[in-house]
């Protein structure tokens, strides 16, 4: 074939014409440039190969990675994954060989997205992320994702997803929000998690996290200063005493609080700043953190107070003085994650399940007691799975209390229907998102159209185990989520989420919505 041939089989002579016409038209310094990109942007982008492999989690266990190639480039994401493995979400394929990373192993999540998924999507149009989607789960064939993986699927659709942006040269977000079908750009309220209890930290603490908003916010990024500051200050509040010497006697009270200085350090001090997976600390919460409570009211000069000796409510005592020591008192609301799943036996639940010397069953009368006159004492903004998953008429009856957000995550899971059932019966008011728990892109957007239709609120949240990958950072401003729940403000997986709303924000300038006080809307 003559070059003049190959030049007219594939009109390139009128495809170049082309270029150099818009490099001129276009008035262009570097026109050898321009007309590359111009030529790039003439061919559209097709998946042509996808590639995964196991790396490790933030908690050192396997998860899947993968990178999508196509003709302009390649594009990578990794997936995290909980603790939960209930029987209404996604099954997140592990390969069960106690042998191998104690059956932690994702080598067949792997094999099924380099040998099959892979197959199924190259040569397809990146942008088109219901098609993608809609592909894999037809090649999966199961309702909960169990043949190829969740995993698997969640890891593949989020690096289309990625590929897709790039191809309509937009951010990630804006791809999202065209995916959701509204143009968004709204910022959401970190609740930043300060406190870590419930199984996942060695502490006395029954609920599973306490959380900080800081609504008042102006801005993501004063939000964000709000977090890390407060986080700081009760760091310091388990490494010191509130003062150095309060003197012989203070209000009647003698030097034995100055002498206790070492017992409360000890029992605070470096142990206390120790965090959990999601990096809340993790202090020795229980009824020996008296001395403290004392001596924090004492320091305020309070002559007349009641001590609360439960574990929750030292917790509560703690971020309280925390949030006054950086003067964002009215800016800053509290949010609790119970889980009481994980302490439900029966009807009853075991405020004391982490304390081998004793019990304390509650009904769920008694909870809803208990969270009232919480919610009376505290600036408390939301709860997060205040009954066990099951416990759909207490759920119903204090969610009708409307003292605060109510969130379901055991009692939802993602799942469709069972989001679909709380609407019914007003179980909840507020979607905690987990995309892993539904597995694609494409069926996260519905769910939050679910819970958008019913006036929820939408949390969308991260997972124990996490990776470096923002993604969650990106959907929660395309969908117009409101909140967004990735961890305390540090450790690197969970700041990796923060620091991406920081460059949307940026990105944003004028147009940056941040959700503030309409944070459920």
């Amino acid at each position: 074939m003559s070059v003049q041939e190959y030049l007219d089989k594939h009109m390139l002579s009128r495809k170049i014409e082309d270029a150099v016409n818009a490099a001129v038209r276009a008035k262009t310094s570097d026109p050898v440039l321009f007309i590359s990109n111009h030529m790039k942007k003439a061919v559209s982008s097709v998946i042509t190969k996808v590639k995964a492999r196991q790396i490790l989690d933030s908690r050192g266990i396997p998860t899947v990675e993968v990178d999508l190639f196509t003709n302009k480039g390649m594009f990578r994401a990794s997936v995290p994954s909980g603790d939960s493995s209930a029987m209404f979400e996604a099954v997140e394929l592990r390969d069960g060989d106690k042998g191998i990373y104690l059956g932690n192993a994702v080598i067949k999540a792997v094999k099924n997205i380099n040998e099959k998924i892979s197959e199924a999507l190259v040569g397809m149009d990146p942008t088109v992320q219901p098609q993608i989607d809609q592909a894999m789960i037809d090649l999966d064939k199961t309702e909960k994702k169990c043949e190829l993986g969740a995993n698997a699927i969640l890891a593949v659709s989020i690096a289309a997803c990625r590929a897709g942006a790039a191809e309509k040269e937009v951010p990630l977000y804006k791809h999202i929000a065209d995916i959701y079908g509204k143009a968004n750009s709204t910022l959401p309220v970190p609740a930043f998690t300060v406190i870590s209890g419930g199984k996942h930290s060695g502490n006395s603490l029954p609920v599973q996290d306490i959380m900080i908003l800081p609504t008042g916010a102006g801005k993501f990024e004063e939000a964000l200063q709000m977090g890390s500051e407060t986080y700081h200050h009760l760091k310091s509040l388990f490494l010191c005493l509130v003062c150095d010497s309060f003197g012989d006697t203070i209000y009647g009270c003698s030097s034995l609080i100055v002498r206790e200085q070492a017992v409360i350090t000890e029992k605070y001090g470096a142990n206390g700043c120790n965090v959990g997976e999601d990096g809340g600390f993790t202090p020795d919460i229980s009824r020996q953190a008296l001395l403290l409570s004392l001596t924090i009211l004492i320091f305020h000069m309070i002559d007349e107070c009641s001590l609360s000796l439960t574990p929750v409510r030292e917790g509560f005592d703690i971020v309280r003085e925390a949030i006054g020591r950086t003067g964002y008192n009215d800016k800053i609301k509290i949010g609790i994650g119970v889980a009481a799943t994980e302490f439900c036996i029966g009807t009853k639940y075991d405020l004391e399940f982490k304390n081998k010397s004793g019990q304390n069953f509650k009904s769920g009368d008694d909870m809803i007691q208990m969270y009232k006159d919480l919610c009376s004492d505290y600036p408390i903004a939301s709860i997060e799975d205040p009954f066990d998953k099951e416990d759909w008429e207490h759920s119903k009856r204090f969610c009708g209390l409307g003292l605060c957000q109510v969130i379901g995550d055991d009692l939802l899971m993602s799942n469709p229907k069972r989001i679909e059932r709380a609407i019914h019966e007003s179980a909840c008011n507020s979607l905690l998102l987990k995309i892993n728990q539904i597995g694609t892109v494409t069926e996260a957007v519905e769910v939050v159209k679910m819970a958008k239709d019913a006036r929820w609120g939408v949390v969308v949240s991260h997972r124990f185990g996490e990776t470096d990958d923002s993604f969650i950072a990106d959907f929660a401003v395309a969908v117009g989520a409101g909140q967004i729940k990735a961890g305390a403000p540090c450790r690197g997986e969970r700041l990796t989420k923060y620091n991406q709303l920081l460059r949307i924000e940026q990105e944003l300038g004028d147009h940056a919505v941040y959700a503030g006080e309409d944070w459920r809307l």
